[in-house]
This record gives C-alpha cells, sequence and structure tokens, in this order.
C-alpha cells in the first residue's frame, strides 16, 4: 500500500499521529473511490460529498484545487485499483473542544480492488444497531465503530451464517438502513426504494446516482419490506451493484430490473459492466 501525507496545503513525508483528533476521537472524513483506466470517473461526486461533510463538522480543507491535481496524479500511478482519501482536523489540545487554527491533516492510499464474487451475494442480520444522529447521518465520518462491530459478529466460525459475505444494520428504531459497507435497494410494486439516510448511515456516491438513474424512492424500510421485495441488491462506488441472492431463509434469483439497474450502472460508470 502505497500512502502520500498531508499537512495543510503541502506535502510531508509522515504525520504526528499522537494528537491526531482523527485517531484519538474519530474527528475526520474519509472517501474511497473507484480508480479506473487512471481516473476517477465519479470525482466531482465524491469531492462534493467530502465538502459537505467538511462543511458539517466544520473542518478547514485545503484548497480543491491542490487536492484534485494530488488524486489525479496518484490515479494515473494506480491504474485501476482503489484511492481513499483522509482527512482530519489535526493536531489540538488535549479535551474534546477543537482548535479552530490548526492546519488539516490528510492523506492518499492506494489499494487493490476487492475480489469479485462468482455468485450473488449471501446476507445476514447484524445485532448491532446503528444509532440516530441526524447530524452526522449521510457523511463518510472516521468513527465507523458500528460497523466494525456488526462485521466482526460473523468473523466467529462457530457463530451463525458465517457464510454471509455481508450483514444488514438497523438503526435503534428497527428501521434497515444498509450493509455494513454498502447501500441496499430492494424492488417492489412501487419501483426501486433504497432506505433514507436523513437519520442514520451514508449517503454514498453510487447510491445517488442510481437513485437518480433508477428513480428510486428514498423511505423508511423494514425487514418485512425486504422480504417482499422481488429483487435486492447494495451498492458502492467500488463494487458497483452487488446483487442478493439470500438473506436468511429468503431468496432471489436474477429478475430484469436487476438487469435493468445494471444497465443504467453500465452507462454511468466504465468499470461496471452489465454484467459481472
Amino acid at each position: 500500500m502505497s500512502v502520500r501525507c498531508y499537512h495543510g496545503d503541502r506535502r510531508v513525508d509522515g504525520l504526528d499521529r499522537h494528537a491526531d483528533r482523527g485517531l484519538v476521537y474519530g474527528d475526520g472524513l474519509f472517501e474511497t473511490m473507484r480508480v479506473h483506466a487512471g481516473c476517477i470517473t465519479w470525482w466531482d461526486h465524491h469531492w462534493a460529498r467530502f465538502v459537505r461533510g467538511a462543511g458539517r463538522l466544520r473542518i478547514a480543507l485545503p484548497a480543491s484545487n491542490f487536492i484534485a491535481h494530488e488524486v489525479a496524479e496518484l490515479a494515473r500511478e494506480i491504474g485501476d485499483g482503489v484511492l481513499r482519501l483522509i482527512a482530519s482536523r489535526g493536531q489540538g489540545a488535549r479535551g474534546y473542544f477543537p482548535s479552530i487554527d490548526s492546519a488539516t491533516y490528510w492523506q492518499l492510499s492506494q489499494h487493490r480492488l476487492p475480489a469479485v464474487l462468482p455468485r450473488a451475494w449471501v446476507l445476514r442480520w447484524c445485532d448491532t444497531r446503528c444509532a440516530i444522529q441526524p447530524l452526522l447521518a449521510g457523511i463518510k465520518h472516521c468513527n465507523r465503530l458500528e460497523q466494525v462491530l456488526a462485521r466482526a459478529e460473523w468473523h466467529d466460525p462457530d457463530a451463525p451464517d458465517t457464510d454471509a459475505d455481508e450483514g444488514l444494520m438497523l438503526t435503534i428504531d428497527g428501521d434497515v438502513i444498509g450493509a455494513t459497507a454498502a447501500n441496499l435497494f430492494i424492488y417492489g410494486d412501487d419501483g426501486w426504494v433504497t432506505p433514507a439516510v436523513d437519520r442514520s448511515g451514508v449517503a454514498g456516491v453510487c447510491r445517488a446516482l442510481l437513485i437518480h438513474g433508477l428513480a428510486a424512492k428514498q423511505a423508511r424500510v423494514t425487514p418485512a419490506d425486504i422480504e417482499a421485495a422481488s429483487a435486492v441488491f447494495l451498492c458502492n462506488a467500488v463494487r458497483g451493484i452487488l446483487p442478493v441472492g439470500r438473506l436468511g431463509t429468503r431468496t432471489w434469483s436474477s429478475r430484469p430490473a436487476l438487469d435493468q439497474a445494471r444497465r443504467v450502472l453500465a452507462a454511468l460508470h466504465p468499470a461496471f459492466p452489465e454484467i459481472s
């Protein structure tokens, strides 16, 4: 893994993480982006969400053209893979009060593409619930402990559903919010629906583009809604559309609606073919 580190508007050899608020408090943001043929096709969408998140957390970002230049340069080196952008508020005095004049710490790192499964995904229900916090809902802040704990649930070989590829998470109120690392879409009589993320969850870049492309609705989704759905898929900006084949005892097969969703995504991003 190659990592480039920055302090404000200058590149540095490394970062002093001892007083880094991103490490100590999760006081930061990140974007995980697909690199294809040396480019990040959805860069503008990732950057727009990153800026929204920084505004929500009141984190000052370096000039956009400087970050964009560094991102584009590394993407060309990667060719095909994954690029992650992380920014934290930087150093500060001990305590929760954020410093208003500290320069932002940020870094770029490159990673390999995840393996492609030759089958539909198998899901399970996670016991770990997501908190409801509208101030943090939608953005990709660095505190992902809920997802970490949820993902650890099926690491134990003696636990049920150890063959699961992903887990679906509920809010503390019992609404479905999505998977640990992907957004969720279900198909029913009213077309495609994706869980609303105004109180919890992440507003994914791929999700946003598919909402528009599929004329999907955003609504509260219950476990019963998923059981009643005729097609289900997960999505994120790295993997694209991930068809779901099983959740517990409920199974789904490929349907025309899912094929149409893949065609829509293929038109939006050259890295995602209609049929994987």
